[in-house]
Formats: C-alpha cells, sequence, structure tokens
C-alpha cells in the first residue's frame, strides 16, 4: 500500500474503554396545540397526576382529560469524559398516540443509565423542524412530528472519566474492523514510533500497549504522539452490490482471474391495440348480433449484437467495469456478469448483495 494510502491510528479504532454511554428516560411534553395523547392513553393521564402529586396536587388519573400533553422517551449519549454541567443533546419520541409535538415544551425529566443511576437532567423546547396539520379530512404535514430534538437540552449531573490506563500501566488500542495484517502493522508502528517494544498483538482485533512509567503520570501527551502514529491498514477484498439502486462499490485492487465475458442482448415488445366492431352504426342489424372488442397483437424482437470481453490474469474488478462500460452494458447487466464471475470462481473477493 503507498505512503499516501497510510491513515491515523485514531482513524483505525479506539482504545478500549474509551466509549460513549447511553442514556434514557420518559418525561412530559406540554403547551401542544390539541395534538398531544387522547384520553385513551392511560400513562400520560396517571403521569401528569403523579406530577402534579410532587407540588401538593391530588388530581386523581381519570379526571385528566387534555390533548395539550404527552408522554414521551428522552435518549442521550454522554461522550467518554463527561464533566459535570456540560451540556448534551437529546432526542425526544412520542410514546403515546400524540399527532404532533410541535410547539411543545419537555419537562424536568430525568436520565438513567443501565445501573439505574441519573447522570443528566433534560428540559427545554422540542424542536422537530416541520409540521402536522389536518381538517375536516385534508392533511398537510412536513418531517416526522413526533419525533424532535432539544439541542443542549440535557444537563450532566454525575462525572464520567473513562481511565483508559489499567493499574499494570497498559492499555489496549482496539480496531473497528478485526484483521491480522493491520493490527501487526499498528503494533510495527507504534514500536518504530517510540523506538522500544511496548506494544504487542493480542488477537486480530487489539493490541495491548505498554506504557512508558515518565508518561503515566501525565499521558495526555503519550496519547497525543499515539493517535497520530500512521498505518497503512489492510483491505479486503469485497465487492458490494446492491441490485435495488444499480450501484456497484469495490476496492480498485479486487482481483479477477483471465476470464471471457460474452455479453448479448435480446429485446422483445408486445403491444396489443384493441378494436370494436359495432354492426349497429351501418343500420338494423339481426337479432343475436352484438359489439365485439377485437385485439390485434404485435411482437417485435430486437436483437443487438453481443460484446466480447476478455481480461488478461491479474485484472480487477476497475478494469472489468471500464471494459464493460465501452460497449455500453447496463449496471445492472455488469451485476449480472460479476454474479458469474464469481461463480465462475475468477473473482477473488466476497460478494455481497444487499
Amino acid at each position: 500500500m503507498a505512503a499516501s494510502d497510510t491513515v491515523r491510528l485514531k482513524d483505525l479504532g479506539r482504545i478500549d474503554g474509551w466509549r460513549e454511554n447511553h442514556l434514557v428516560g420518559f418525561g412530559i411534553v406540554t403547551g401542544l396545540a390539541g395534538t398531544g395523547d387522547s384520553a385513551r392513553s392511560k400513562a400520560t393521564r396517571q403521569s401528569l397526576a403523579n406530577m402534579m402529586s410532587n407540588f401538593d396536587m391530588s388530581i386523581a388519573s381519570d379526571q385528566i382529560n387534555s390533548r395539550n400533553v404527552a408522554l414521551v422517551s428522552v435518549v442521550t449519549s454522554l461522550p467518554p469524559v463527561s464533566r459535570r454541567g456540560d451540556r448534551v443533546d437529546v432526542i425526544v419520541t412520542s410514546l403515546g398516540d400524540a399527532k404532533s409535538l410541535a410547539g411543545g415544551a419537555l419537562l424536568l425529566a430525568p436520565l438513567k443509565g443501565p445501573d439505574n443511576r441519573v447522570y443528566a437532567l433534560a428540559q427545554g423546547p422540542v424542536s422537530i423542524g416541520g409540521y402536522r396539520y389536518d381538517q375536516n379530512g385534508n392533511l398537510a404535514q412536513k418531517n416526522h412530528p413526533t419525533v424532535g430534538t432539544i439541542p443542549g437540552g440535557a444537563q450532566i449531573e454525575a462525572e464520567i472519566m473513562s481511565p483508559p490506563i489499567r493499574d499494570d500501566g497498559t492499555i489496549d488500542f482496539v480496531l473497528g474492523s478485526p484483521n491480522y495484517t493491520t493490527i501487526h502493522r499498528v503494533a510495527a508502528a507504534i514500536n518504530g514510533k517510540f523506538s522500544r517494544g511496548i506494544a504487542t498483538v493480542r488477537n486480530s482485533g487489539a493490541v495491548r500497549i505498554q506504557v512508558p512509567a515518565s508518561d503515566i503520570a501525565d499521558a495526555s501527551a503519550f496519547f497525543a504522539t499515539l493517535e497520530n502514529i500512521d498505518v497503512a491498514p489492510d483491505v479486503l477484498a469485497r465487492v458490494v452490490i446492491n441490485e435495488r439502486t444499480g450501484t456497484i462499490v469495490s476496492g480498485g485492487d479486487v482481483r479477477i482471474s483471465k476470464v471471457t465475458v460474452a455479453h448479448g442482448d435480446l429485446k422483445v415488445s408486445i403491444a396489443t391495440d384493441y378494436s370494436v366492431s359495432q354492426p349497429f352504426f351501418i343500420g338494423r342489424a339481426n337479432e343475436g348480433v352484438r359489439t365485439e372488442v377485437v385485439p390485434n397483437t404485435r411482437i417485435n424482437v430486437e436483437e443487438r449484437d453481443g460484446g466480447v470481453v476478455e481480461l488478461a490474469g491479474r485484472s480487477t474488478v476497475a478494469d472489468l467495469v471500464r471494459s464493460l462500460n465501452r460497449i455500453k452494458v447496463s449496471t445492472r447487466d455488469i451485476i449480472a456478469i460479476l454474479q458469474g464471475v464469481k461463480a465462475a470462481g475468477a473473482l477473488h473477493a466476497e460478494l455481497i448483495v444487499q
């Protein structure tokens, strides 16, 4: 792989332990103009009654009948390092039968992690970037009005620090796509950069790195150097085909053995015209004479001269596609040809059909 094809180490994977943390919560959106949950949504009425009880208002849930509120779920993700007071965006989605969240505002909603601990509090006006209006059976709608966002709508209440360095002074770098060739190149690049054998391959997806003792106290400079090391990743031989859209995506160096492709095009069109036999327009007809519809069918067969493409050994998919384009083969025909080449054993790559 050429030096121009190298990428930074941080673009190939991540330090083990550095990940986003998902939070979820439930809340109430108020201020809707009659587009909220109906009285059939018992969860909405119960939630509203529970909220009012926190303010010394005792109202039975069956006495609440308002279309200006909606029960929603609230989700967000915290970055690997989150400090108290930081703000993150949240996504609000309707849980009931609300028609639209346009114009609504989310009341204070706690957001919890998998450990059932509250890590953030969400509140604020909901933005849906669209609308929904209906009247007398007429409907005008833009985007999806029951899903919205609150930019910066959640404030972090519990700090999250993800220390990547273990007690023994080691860290693991994890590849996004496990590959033995790439992980060995990663280890070699790290050892070459720091001039010592600090990186050891664990498996196809991870390399263990021994952080120098002098860098453990303040590892920021070490991590800055580590994540900017250039590595040439190994690219798997894959050809991805989407038959619905006629799209072909392939690495430029996917190899094809010596193969010959013959392509022809036979087009058959059948057209039927219907004529009506109407005997009454020329005068009175005998009994039993009636109008008859007579079909006239034409069959046209058009066959174009086929093209032949012959590729030498160690050709690539790009060479095959260029050759087929020269004889004006359509994209969908190219897909069929690639499938045939794979079946013939001449395409040395994984063929993925979507």
